[in-house]
């Protein structure tokens, strides 16, 4: 039985992939799926660039804006909420588009990857960040290289947030990220991917994103975040993105 396609457009910040797929959604009568992890949560707009309702030029758009920044999101919850977010557009007729630059998320629907639901360790999440804290991460690096030599490969060892991942994961299972991709990759991928990549050079998409950090800016994201704060009394993953 042949399989449903699926398009993904993934790419880095200021790549254009918004303004691609709402032009490709109207142009072959799709619906968008987002594969981004810090546009699930409300309130948190100019931050994240998160598309606007003039913006999806009446485009439907799933997985955006529907979790308080109070709430932990993992990525099996993404996989479970985009699988169900397919088969919902496939069902009215219509072609779904993954869009998104958080590789996790897209990851785990091209390949099938399984990743484990991991109980959030406080105590060891508090440990790590004083030690970032104290020695600064280059010691959770090596650390993290030790236990996953091929993860880490891809990650810049400025990158707070994959490396204490990459400890978190190892320290819940026992295993390291990488033997539990290869092992929960023998499951057949359930539809057809088709993935475009949005790639430019270096200088102009850095130009691409100074261009919008300043008009984050000027639409007031300081005023966001500091109604963010106030409003709630704690942010698991969500302020991330803002690094905060």
């Amino acid at each position: 039985m042949e399989k449903e396609t699926v398009i993904v457009i993934c790419g880095p910040t200021a790549s254009g992939k918004t303004a691609l797929s709402i032009e490709l959604a109207k142009k072959i009568n799709g619906e968008i799926i987002s594969a981004d992890s810090m546009q699930i949560y409300k309130d948190m707009n100019i931050g994240t660039a998160k598309p606007d309702e003039e913006e999806m030029q009446g485009i439907k758009h799933y997985l955006i804006d529907f979790l308080s920044p109070e709430k932990r999101y993992s990525v099996a919850d993404y996989k479970k909420d985009a699988k169900k977010a397919i088969k919902e557009i496939l069902k009215k007729g219509k072609n779904p588009i993954i869009v998104g630059g958080t590789g996790l998320y897209i990851d785990s629907l091209i390949y099938e990857i399984e990743y484990p639901e991991i109980e959030f360790d406080k105590e060891y999440r508090e440990y790590l960040e004083a030690e970032a804290e104290k020695n600064g991460l280059e010691n959770l690096y090596r650390e993290a290289q030790k236990i996953d030599e091929e993860a880490i490969k891809k990650i810049s060892p400025n990158d707070k947030k994959r490396i204490l991942r990459i400890l978190e994961i190892y320290h819940a299972t026992g295993k390291n990220k990488t033997e539990q991709e290869k092992e929960s990759r023998k499951k057949e991928v359930e539809y057809n991917y088709k993935v475009y990549g949005i790639n430019w050079q270096r200088e102009i998409l850095y130009d691409r994103i100074n261009k919008r950090v300043d008009l984050m800016i000027e639409k007031g994201l300081i005023e966001e975040v500091e109604k963010i704060l106030k409003k709630y009394k704690e942010f698991p993953t969500a302020m991330q993105g803002l690094r905060i």
